[in-house]
């Protein structure tokens, strides 16, 4: 079970510390769902996965982390695993996905957040943006 722990999870940028216990309640939910459940909330995770990463690219773009690559790298990484376990989940095949959920899911997120993720807060601690609002679809620092 992936438990958020604020002393160990949060990074002091409210955005996506915010985004990040979303992720961990979604992931939670599946791990205990049953199987009639299971595609919906699976569908419900890659979709905040997509929108996630999404707004961490923009955090990077607007700040110009200098890791943005290797970054946005991982995303697509992990995207990419969670479409082939869509592809599983729509046809049935629940085994697999949910063993990814259940531990890869876990593993990654425990590494990914305090490694990469980590160093995106605290870069954007250090230029200042620690605030980025969503006004007509354009970020803007706050």
């Amino acid at each position: 079970m992936l438990a958020w722990n604020e002393a160990v999870h949060a990074l002091g940028v409210a955005e996506m510390d915010a985004t990040h216990r979303e992720f961990t309640a979604l992931v939670n939910l599946l791990a205990d769902c049953d199987d009639a459940d299971f595609a919906a909330l699976f569908g419900k995770l890659l979709e905040h996965c997509r929108l996630h990463f999404t707004s961490e690219g923009r955090l990077m773009r607007i700040s110009r982390f200098p890791a943005l690559g290797e970054h946005e790298g991982e995303h697509h990484r992990i995207y990419g695993d969670l479409m082939q376990m869509q592809r599983a989940v729509q046809r049935g095949r629940l085994a697999l996905p949910r063993a990814f959920v259940r531990r890869g899911l876990e593993e990654w997120f425990g590494l990914h957040l305090s490694s990469m993720d980590a160093a995106l807060a605290a870069h954007l601690k250090r230029v200042g943006v620690a605030r980025v609002e969503l006004t007509g679809g354009l970020p803007v620092l706050g």
